[in-house]
């Protein structure tokens, strides 16, 4: 059937012969989205406050999440890479000039043909690199637990771009260290599995494999365990992990973690004359650790090792390696921090620190290196402000198990985030920017305008996906409400909320504030006062020794869909 339309049945439709009122067209909804006008970020600790002397540094020397520190040196500049895990863009690469003042210079993978963790909890994905410079070419040797194993990246500046992976699936492990020996030989050492069965739970073994460069291939039928165990077998020592080796003085040396990653960390020492001899094991290991001092001093340093060495132009020797700073003992929530020590010989053997003796928050500096400010200290008590300022995001934010921008930009003094459903607790990809929490006692704030309702957007202080807290806020019928989710070894679930009288493009401010165990979040409005949402919670939820895992807290912002309402 063939339908007519007259000029007046269309006329009488579009209401234009008087009869009736046109139909009046709604506005489209605004497509939801957080626009965060700043974020700022303070750190406060009692151990930065007292001025620093001049022939003094200050440690850690990279505060908060650094874990798993190697470093490398290329003329008059040190370079140094730390673990990721999954968070993206992956290894970090530090820059200094004299050893004590860091910078973050970059990162080795920052893009995904160089690195798969979608899907990754919080602690896989990235494990313990070696960063070695050599001929004109750095190279970054890893472990992409879950998705690949071993591989390795070149460039020729530590700033990058770096090359996409060379994978070594002959590799067994973790915790990979490339040597180049002075005959143009090139070996690979890993943390492996022992022969046979383990004698006894964390029994491991340091495998040593020869690699061929031209090929980019490891030698078949070269690999052979060069430790077996530890330093002692017959005291069933645990987690021997990352080694290094060097060739120092004729003597092959190889360093590595053992005990663990938590009180009982060290590090240990074996030397060789030959990489085709056994290595024997220094009799006064450990030559670093914290595991034999009192645990009620003051302002503890703990979980001391996974140590890495570099000789400065002068021939002194110098450690960076991975310790804690805790309190109540024990606890600690910004993660695995890097600290750096003097490498003192004895007998042609290397010692970092003496039995018994505490890791020295100021240190004497190095000699014959001057000192080279940067930029962005990576230590001491420091405000950290972003204004959005930039087209892209600063060098110390990071995403997490994505490189994806589609749901953020920033525009105009704005970093814009678009909702997605993915939720704090998830392992999908979700709207979360965050940085390392460096101090103990810290501040961090932002300003904040939603779009629209539907979604939330706010604070977070991150640990993983079951330990967590959410300040959020959201637009409802009835104004904006602002609420604190908290999860405790759970998916999360809101525990205060209060509902306030905002305008509909009136902005937000909010805040998070802990201080080692206690944390607490605040709100304002305008010029008026900051108002506590709540009391005082519990930060040791954020802490490793409860909430587990290799990383420390990420303090950032987060948005996400909100189909429901949240209650109390």
């Amino acid at each position: 059937m063939r339908c007519r339309i007259t000029l007046a049945s269309l006329m009488l439709t579009l209401g234009l012969l008087g009869c009736s009122e046109p139909p009046a067209l709604s506005a489209p909804s605004p497509e939801p989205q957080a626009s965060f006008l700043w974020f700022e970020y303070q750190g406060m600790d009692e151990v930065f406050d007292a001025p620093l002397a001049l022939d003094r540094y200050q440690n850690p020397v990279a505060a908060g999440f650094f874990p798993d520190p190697s470093i490398t040196r290329k003329g008059q500049d040190y370079y140094m890479a730390v673990s990721s895990f999954a968070y993206t863009p992956g290894v970090p690469i530090l820059h200094s000039r004299d050893l004590v003042n860091w910078q973050l210079l970059g990162h080795a993978l920052t893009r995904p043909s160089q690195l798969d963790v979608a899907g990754a909890r919080v602690s896989r994905g990235i494990f313990a690199p070696t960063l070695r410079y050599h001929d004109g070419l750095f190279y970054m040797i890893t472990t992409l637990v879950d998705k690949g194993g071993n591989f390795f990246v070149t460039a020729s500046d530590p700033a990058g771009p770096w090359s996409d992976p060379v994978w070594l699936p002959e590799l067994d492990g973790i915790d990979p260290d490339i040597f180049f020996d002075d005959d143009g030989r090139v070996f690979i050492a890993h943390n492996g599995p022992p022969p046979g069965e383990p004698l006894y739970e964390g029994h491991r073994a340091i495998w040593l494999w020869e690699f061929d460069p031209k090929s980019q291939k490891i030698k078949a039928d070269s690999g052979r365990i060069i430790v077996n165990g530890g330093v002692d077998l017959s005291k069933q020592p645990i987690w021997i992990e990352a080694p290094h080796l060097y060739k120092i003085n004729g003597w092959y040396y190889l360093l590595c973690a053992e005990g663990g990653t938590a009180d009982e960390h060290s590090e240990v020492v074996f030397r060789s004359h030959s990489l085709d001899l056994p290595f024997r094991p220094y009799k006064g290991n450990p030559i670093l650790t914290q595991r034999d001092l009192d645990p009620a001093r003051p302002a503890p340093i703990t979980t001391a090792g996974h140590a890495d060495i570099v000789q400065t132009p002068q021939g002194q020797w110098w450690a960076v390696f991975l310790a804690t700073r805790a309190y109540a003992q024990r606890f600690y929530n910004s993660g695995r921090e890097t600290f750096l020590l003097p490498v003192s010989w004895q007998d042609d053997w290397p010692h970092i620190l003496p039995a018994g003796q505490a890791i020295d928050y100021r240190p004497q500096k190095p000699d014959g290196l001057a000192n080279s400010p940067v930029d962005e200290a990576l230590t001491g008590n420091f405000t950290w402000r972003d204004e959005f300022d930039q087209p892209s995001l600063s060098l110390h934010w990071s995403q997490l198990r994505d490189f994806s921008s589609h749901w953020w930009h920033i525009h105009k003094g704005k970093l814009l985030v678009k909702p997605q459903t993915g939720r704090l607790n998830s392992a999908e990809s979700l709207s979360f920017i965050g940085r390392r929490q460096q101090h103990m006692h810290y501040r961090v704030s932002t300003a904040l305008n939603l779009s629209s309702t539907g979604f939330s957007a706010g604070l977070t202080a991150f640990q993983n996906e079951q330990y967590h807290y959410y300040l959020g806020a959201r637009r409802v019928a009835q104004g904006m409400q602002v609420f604190l989710e908290q999860a405790a070894g759970d998916d999360g679930q809101v525990i205060v909320t209060t509902l306030l009288e905002v305008p509909a493009n009136g902005d937000i401010n909010l805040a998070i504030e802990g201080d080692k165990d206690s944390i607490r979040f605040s709100y304002q409005l305008g010029e008026q006062a900051w108002q506590p949402l709540g009391g005082t919670f519990d930060g040791k939820l954020l802490s490793t020794q409860v909430a587990g895992g290799f990383v420390g807290t990420m303090l950032g912002v987060h948005s996400r869909l909100e189909p429901v309402e949240p209650g109390v």
